[in-house]
């Protein structure tokens, strides 16, 4: 659906506390920053919320700014096909595209996912995140989450071993995934992936660093790999090819669901899994995502269940079962 001639852009920075914290290779953060772009058509609203990431030099600043500098277009009715063109990949691209398809979903009196193309969607199980720490502290955070179907468990510092064999030991029937979030190099590799596979990780994210990972298509590998740093829009896809075995889309990398949506579909085309994964952010961020999330093979959407509280109208969460957004949301 073509937008409207005139269009209305609001920008906010909003700040979401953590539910304790949240801890990675990189650091630890206590609370979510995020961009929520709003575009107003009428009486029609559409909201994307974005994640600017530091680990590319993303910022709050740097993300509204980024905006702001398009706002004439906007305003004088960008269609989302153009903007693809008119802003790289990254956060505030996210924000934008999220809006538009919201407003034109709003418009159209349809959904998201009609628009796009997909059937109703349905309720999908995420992953959920046990931070990085001691032993001890991740155990604990693992027995607390042992019910869940699927753990995601953050490593990438030394004694990772320790680290993945403790969640194990307390998490014994869960499903364990791991993000090692760049942080092995390849004096580590093969211990820790040997250590991974011990406790029966079934994936591995990131192992390596973006720009140092060629010894991923060197080395047999005993559990699958999937790029998240290294991999961005659909460019990035090339250059994984016998070095992954999956790749995670990120609408906040990717720079949003139109370019995720292609990105998923050439993925496949390449033989690499999807997984579709997320920023800590609030339900405006994930419910996006749920429409890559309904072909994924791994889906890593519990950012709300991470904050110390959600946006009215939030996703609901049945334990780890993700529901579909309400239209008071996104969509």
């Amino acid at each position: 659906m073509d937008r409207p001639s005139r269009v209305s852009l609001r920008l906010a920075v909003e700040r979401w506390p953590i539910a304790g914290s949240f801890a990675i290779s990189r650091g630890s953060k206590t609370e979510a920053v995020v961009v929520v772009a709003e575009l107003g058509a009428g009486k029609a609203r559409g909201r994307g919320e974005c994640v600017p990431y530091a680990r590319y030099g993303e910022t709050a600043e740097s993300v509204s700014a980024a905006i702001e500098a398009l706002r004439p277009q906007i305003e004088a009715g960008l269609s989302r096909t153009a903007l693809q063109a008119a802003m790289p990949p990254g956060a505030a691209r996210n924000a934008l595209d999220c809006a538009l398809w919201d407003l034109e979903a709003k418009l159209a009196g349809r959904s998201a996912a009609a628009l796009a193309g997909l059937p109703p969607l349905h309720p999908v199980t995420t992953a959920y995140t046990i931070s990085i720490g001691t032993p001890d502290d991740m155990a604990k955070a693992a027995s607390g989450a042992a019910g869940r179907p699927l753990l995601k468990v953050k490593l990438g510092r030394d004694g990772d071993p320790a680290r993945i064999a403790a969640v194990r030991r307390a998490a014994p029937q869960a499903q364990l995934i791991v993000d090692a979030n760049e942080g092995w190099d390849e004096s580590n590799l093969e211990s820790n992936l040997a250590a991974c596979a011990a406790a029966g990780v079934t994936l591995i994210e990131q192992p390596l660093p973006d720009g140092r990972d060629a010894l991923l298509g060197r080395i047999t590998r005993p559990l699958p790999v999937c790029a998240d740093e290294s991999a961005h829009a659909r460019d990035s896809l090339a250059a994984l090819a016998g070095k992954y075995d999956a790749v995670n889309v990120k609408l906040d990398k990717a720079g949003g669901l139109t370019e995720a949506l292609v990105m998923a579909a050439a993925a496949e085309r390449l033989g690499l899994k999807v997984m579709v994964g997320c920023m800590v952010a609030t339900s405006l961020s994930m419910a996006p995502a749920l429409l890559v999330a309904q072909s994924a093979a791994v889906v890593d959407l519990d950012g709300p269940l991470l904050l110390a509280g959600d946006r009215p109208d939030g996703l609901r969460y049945e334990g780890s079962l993700v529901h579909p957004p309400v239209s008071a949301l996104w969509g």
